[in-house]
């Protein structure tokens, strides 16, 4: 059967359909990056596949590669191709437009900055920075958002116009593509032909009147005799969907329904301010505007002070965002033209803006020796002399010079400031040019290219609501000091009583920048050796120079250590990668008894880093065709992963883990019901009488680059089995099965050690260790837990794929179709911190930095199509967590999707079609979570609460 009798059977034989996008999953025979414009070949006709450096017949790819075209993206009806990517039944999320973090958490542990605004794919549970992501077989420029250095490709940062494709390799790859590709392989297929014009419009929102969406597409292809071009551009904006119009996400609790309840979670950084010292732990009664209130210890009826209680805190839940506003507009341009009959040259150019943003609440100004700033605002001393100061004496911070401390915080919510929001500006630019051809030697042909990436990635992030800690010190001090412009600061007097004046001088507009640069070479050859009796020997060789430069540059005043709010140092750092690889391919048996087909293949790579060494990995695979329907075949390969530029050289900065102190004196907590404890936190520095008191909340984890860091190992295993027979493609339909069994172990994984982790250890066992992580003031609160990056964990994850499609000959009522995609997950074992503990992450929920692990994840999909008209039902399953902090159990969600197309055959023959879709259908919540860091859910793995309905019209030529 040829393979044009296949595709209009609506499959790509014998992949299996991954189904909340139609898409075929298991033996990919769309043609790949290496000839992205060949015509369609028959079957038998050798291309090159992802997974493979060396062209083959398609239907006999060796590795569980997952594709999906244009309409498999279209029936989704996401707007963005990384959130459709992490549907994925072998994806972990990763971070997404769901993502609210910058100030609210400040940049998690991980050494690749926030990257707020993008949008990331992470494979198998092991992080985003080890999936490898390509364009067109070839490296991308990471991607970056005025906040960091990541090591992950923003995968929103190439115009969904220009996708041709998706083939998602998932198996590790490191031996054929190089560093990053422990878990697997995304090759995005550019468009390199195309005859006519192609068009989209697709308008969408949320059933609660929120969330609008608009994406629109549009490219042209002209094709001549010896030259081929295609361009177009695409736009897509997507507004917000906001804490406050959510349930889930109205408190810092799931369920809670004021900051008294005994869950906690409201903030210290009250509107009217709590004031804890040689006074008390006090909070206003009123806010006297504009004026100083009345302290009289004496008699507290004449004071505008009462104690400070549960119900003074702030609820800043309700001003973050759930789905962050954003719009993406570029272009792209791409031209082949034949030098010769045998000889072409290409280019491509592609330009992508992002403006995004992520919102918090009103800034939280906290001054004094335990407002844990770890900046010169826990050095603040508030003058008697300061005209509203009510107190009457100075508020002293201690240290050098200074009275003895007298205060432990002052904490006041600054809304007069108005909310918090980091606004992010990135442009994304890729130029890329390849010279191939082709030439015979003895009756074989030989394929060889030569590749040039330009890469350059250029954000800028506006952060308004921050505030100068050296101007508000100035302000704060002795009056006679704040001259000329310093106009005195009023921290007591409560919502309202910071005026304009003040507000101008103490306040300032944050803006850093960030950028990478990627330079990449490359060059491939490849062809059949010789004859053996099953078959040619192929044989595949390249190079590659790789050089990578990235940089990190916060606003002045953050760099003098002077903001108050998420403090950064500046990064820098570059390397350059020289790796050399070859593989082959040895038929071994043809059409024998038991051996249809019978070959082994085998690659390796050795790559030379300028910072992090010398590293060789290699990888051998069998198939076996013991008959013509039935594939097995099995793979062993070595990977590793050289540490990111943000792992190597990020500066000094904090994350705000939503965590618990065991040595906090509240009821039910380990301090409370252990001496062992009450000693171990007395020797950590926490005061013996029990006055440290304060319920679950953020802690800061200082963070850092290590540039001692060595580059992860890995070793993967793969078994697999997929029966296809050819009874049922004879037969006008298709059915195919399959099943994979991976086991993957990371070594020498670059991680920090867990801040939860760290105090446990401290507080329960007394670890010498761990203790001398954690930091505390005089009065107990923590001030820092060091979390610099280290090598220092062990990954061990193992699990069963499977997958099923079928579809019928067409008949009197139309075809149907059956398909679906699942992945269960037998093992997922963290050792962390140098062996020290054994995590078991399967069927749980970590928690802040934000990761579910469910053991069972499932896509299917049933359609129907007839005449002009396609309707389709997709179901999203993921199984039930517990989290590993609470023993909070989430239960299991399950997703519907409905779509429906129109493409009236009686206009412009069916070219124009007309689709109508409602995604989570059931109006199903996701579960709520008490450790993840915002909203109450887990964005990685949930969708945003409510209804999606969307229309989209399309034209194609």
């Amino acid at each position: 059967m040829q393979l044009k009798s296949i595709l209009r059977c609506g499959t790509l034989m014998p992949l299996m359909l991954v189904l909340d996008m139609g898409v075929a999953h298991a033996q990919a025979i769309t043609p790949s990056s290496e000839q992205p414009d060949a015509a369609q070949p028959s079957v038998g006709e050798d291309i090159v596949v992802t997974g493979s450096r060396i062209r083959r017949d398609p239907l006999d790819q060796d590795t569980p590669t997952v594709v999906l075209d244009q309409s498999a993206l279209a029936q989704t009806g996401l707007t963005s191709v990384a959130d459709i990517l992490q549907r994925l039944p072998s994806a972990g999320g990763g971070l997404n437009s769901k993502v609210n973090n910058s100030g609210n958490i400040g940049n998690p542990p991980d050494g690749g900055g926030v990257g707020a605004g993008s949008s990331e794919i992470d494979l198998r549970y092991l992080g985003a920075k080890r999936t490898l992501v390509l364009v067109d077989g070839l490296r991308y420029v990471a991607g970056s958002s005025g906040s960091g250095i990541p090591s992950t490709v923003d995968i929103n940062t190439i115009p969904a116009s220009q996708i041709e494709r998706i083939e998602v390799l998932q198996s590790g790859a490191s031996p054929l593509y190089g560093s990053d590709a422990i878990a697997g392989v995304v090759n995005i297929i550019t468009k390199s032909q195309q005859r006519g014009l192609q068009v989209s419009a697709q308008i969408g929102s949320y059933r609660q009147g929120d969330g609008h969406t608009q994406d629109y597409n549009a490219s042209y292809g002209i094709k001549g005799p010896t030259t081929s071009i295609v361009f177009g551009a695409s736009y897509v904006k997507t507004e917000a969907v906001r804490a406050g119009d959510r349930k889930i996400s109205l408190f810092p609790n799931p369920g809670q329904t004021s900051c008294t309840d005994p869950v906690g979670g409201c903030s210290s950084g009250a509107v009217n301010g709590r004031f804890l010292g040689f006074f008390g732990n006090l909070a206003l009664t009123h806010a006297p505007i504009n004026g100083r209130p009345r302290y009289d210890p004496v008699n507290p009826a004449n004071s505008d002070f009462r104690a400070f209680t549960a119900a003074d805190r702030f609820n800043f839940a309700p001003f973050n965002y759930i789905l962050t506003p954003s719009d993406r507009y570029g272009g792209f341009i791409s031209a082949k033209q034949e030098l010769t009959s045998s000889i072409n040259l290409r280019v491509k150019a592609v330009y992508q803006r992002r403006n995004s943003q992520n919102q918090a609440a009103f800034l939280p100004l906290f001054v004094g020796p335990d407002g844990g700033n770890g900046n010169l605002l826990d050095t603040i001393s508030i003058d008697a002399t300061n005209p509203y100061n009510p107190f009457g004496v100075t508020l002293s911070a201690g240290g050098p010079g200074n009275p003895p401390a007298n205060y432990s915080f002052v904490a006041r919510r600054l809304v007069e400031a108005g909310q918090r929001t980091y606004t992010q500006k990135v442009d994304t630019m890729s130029l890329t040019g390849t010279l191939d051809g082709s030439f015979d030697v003895g009756g074989h042909k030989w394929y060889w290219d030569v590749n040039a990436v330009l890469g350059l990635n250029d954000a800028h992030q506006l952060f308004t609501g921050n505030v100068n800690s050296a101007n508000l010190a100035r302000a704060l001090g002795p009056v006679a000091n704040c001259t000329g412009p310093c106009v005195p600061f009023n921290i007591f007097g409560g919502a309202g009583s910071v005026t304009p004046a003040m507000l101008a001088y103490v306040g300032f507009d944050e803006r850093d920048k960030s950028s990478q640069l990627l330079n990449d070479y490359t060059a491939n050859l490849s062809g059949e050796l010789f004859d053996l009796p099953a078959g040619p020997v192929g044989f595949a060789i390249g190079y590659e120079h790789r050089y990578q430069k990235a940089d990190f540059i916060p606003d002045p005043v953050i760099v003098a250590g002077l903001g108050s709010d998420i403090p950064s140092d500046p990064a820098r750092g570059s390397y350059n990668a020289d790796e050399i690889f070859a593989e082959v391919r040895v038929p071994l048996l043809k059409d024998k008894p038991f051996f249809h087909s019978l070959e082994i293949d085998g690659a390796v790579r050795h790559s030379n880093y300028s910072i992090s060494g010398s590293n060789t990995s290699y990888t051998g695979s069998v198939a076996w065709k013991p008959m013509e329907d039935f594939l097995l075949r099995g793979s062993y390969a070595t990977g590793f992963r050289a540490p990111g530029l943000g792992e190597l050289f990020g500066g000094r900065t904090r994350f705000d883990q939503p965590t618990t102190d065991p040595c906090s004196n509240i009821p039910g907590s380990p301090y409370a019901g252990s001496a062992t404890v009450r000693a171990n936190c007395a020797a950590n520095g926490v005061p013996t009488d029990g006055s440290y008191a304060e319920p679950p909340g953020q802690l800061p984890v200082i963070t850092s680059g290590n540039v001692n860091l060595k580059p992860e190992k890995s070793r993967s295993m793969l078994f697999g089995a997929v029966y296809s027979p050819r009874w049922a493609r004879n037969s006008g339909g298709n059915l195919s099965l399959e099943a994979n069994y991976y086991d993957i172990r990371v070594s020498n994984a670059i991680s920090a050690i867990d801040a939860n982790i760290t105090l446990n250890n401290c507080a329960l066992s007394g670890n010498a260790a761990s203790c001398a992580l954690v930091k505390r003031t005089a009065n107990g609160f923590v001030s820092q837990i060091n979390g610099v990056l280290q090598n220092i964990d062990t990954i061990r994850t193992r699990g069963i794929d499977l997958a099923i499609n079928y579809r019928t000959p067409p008949t009197g009522f139309g075809t149907f179709g059956l398909s679906a995609n699942g992945s269960y997950m037998l093992e997922y074992k963290l050792i962390a911190s140098n062996g020290f503990l054994t995590i078991d992450r399967r069927g749980t929920e970590r928690g802040s930095p934000d990761q579910a692990y469910p053991k069972i994840k499932g896509n299917a999909t049933i359609d129907w199509s007839l005449s002009d008209f396609n309707v389709s039902f997709t179901g999203r399953y993921v199984d039930g967590v517990i989290e590993s902090q609470n023993a909070n159990p989430l239960a299991s969600r399950f997703y519907g999707d409905v779509q429906l197309s129109y493409a009236p055959s009686w206009i412009l023959d069916g070219k124009v079609s007309l689709t109508a879709g409602v995604n989570n259908v059931f109006n199903q919540d996701p579960p709520g979570c008490i450790s993840c860091g915002l909203n109450n859910f887990d964005p990685t793995t949930y969708d945003v609460p409510g209804q999606f309905g969307y229309l989209r019209l399309s034209y194609k030529m």
